[in-house]
């Protein structure tokens, strides 16, 4: 199983991003999905996650109401739609999956970077 992030960049305070992640080998509907982030310095950071089915999302406080996580089975792909972005968000996101249903995200993409300046 890969993953591969998409969608990273250099955005404005305030602005949004639309990151997407596209999986190949496996079944991915056999995976929950998530993103998680890392900024300068910091430890890795859950950021969101989606069930198998797409039918129960979880977020960290400090995205929810702003972040959104989405997913197409039909397209093998998994999205987040970033909004109101601030500096604090800006960190290397990575997208993770997990054969378990139980968090257990043993797969990592490779990253895509997201700046937001100020």
């Amino acid at each position: 199983v890969k993953l591969l992030e998409s969608g990273g960049g250099l955005v404005q305070a305030g602005g949004s991003l639309k990151l997407s992640c596209a999986q190949s080998g496996g079944t991915f509907s056999s995976y929950a999905m998530g993103w998680f982030r890392q900024a300068p310095g910091k430890e890795h950071e859950f950021v969101a996650a989606i069930s198998y089915s797409g039918n129960h999302t979880y977020y960290s406080d400090s995205v929810k109401g702003r972040f959104t996580i989405s997913r197409d089975n039909a397209k093998n792909t998994v999205y987040l739609e970033m909004n109101s972005l601030s500096p604090e968000d800006t960190a290397v996101y990575y997208c993770t999956a997990d054969p378990t249903g139980a968090a257990a995200y043993t797969v990592w993409g490779q990253g895509t970077q997201v700046t937001v300046s100020s």
